[in-house]
């Protein structure tokens, strides 16, 4: 888990980077000025349950008031077709930058339908950024020939994804 959780850290912030900010006046506690940044409004996180979840806290610790939304998709056993059985988004979605959280991106199957559903409540695949864990080459490729416009941020391209990251990560395995 600590290994994962500084994997997931990582890759949290360099999403993070990737959304829109201005500059600020901020005002630390001993009075002193600075010139930093802050986020501008409209971001959102998004995961794909149920390893998704695991990204979930490292994003709060990164962005404590952030939106988060849920996708339940699970690949039907005799077909491997990926199939949406929940989804609950913040209402005014379509106008958020959304980080799409999913560790573990092998065909790429999973997180086409969860940007299906996005797309469907209004989000242009232009402001999702996947965040991933470690990826396939060939599920990143899916994704990008499906959605050019998606930004896939990962730590790891290798040939064979690790599997069962959810049950292992949660301890149910």
């Amino acid at each position: 888990m600590f290994s994962a959780d500084r994997l997931i850290r990582l890759v949290v912030e360099e999403g993070l980077n990737q959304l829109p900010y201005k500059e600020c006046m901020v005002t630390t506690p001993t009075g002193y000025k600075y010139e930093g940044v802050k986020f501008e409004k409209g971001n959102c996180g998004v995961s794909i349950m149920r390893s998704g979840e695991a990204m979930e806290q490292g994003l709060r610790d990164c962005c404590r008031s952030i939106r988060i939304g849920k996708i339940l998709i699970q690949s039907d056993e005799e077909t491997q077709k990926a199939k949406v059985y929940y989804a609950k988004f913040p209402p005014d979605i379509y106008r958020r930058k959304v980080l799409l959280m999913y560790p573990i991106l092998s065909t790429g199957n999973t997180v086409i339908e969860a940007v299906k559903v996005l797309i469907e409540h209004g989000v242009q695949p232009s402001v999702i950024i996947l965040l991933s864990l470690f990826s396939t080459p060939h599920g990143a490729k899916s994704i990008i020939q499906e959605f050019p416009d998606i930004t896939i941020l990962t730590t790891e391209v290798h040939p064979v994804a690790p599997t069962h990251f959810g049950q292992k990560y949660f301890g149910t395995d």
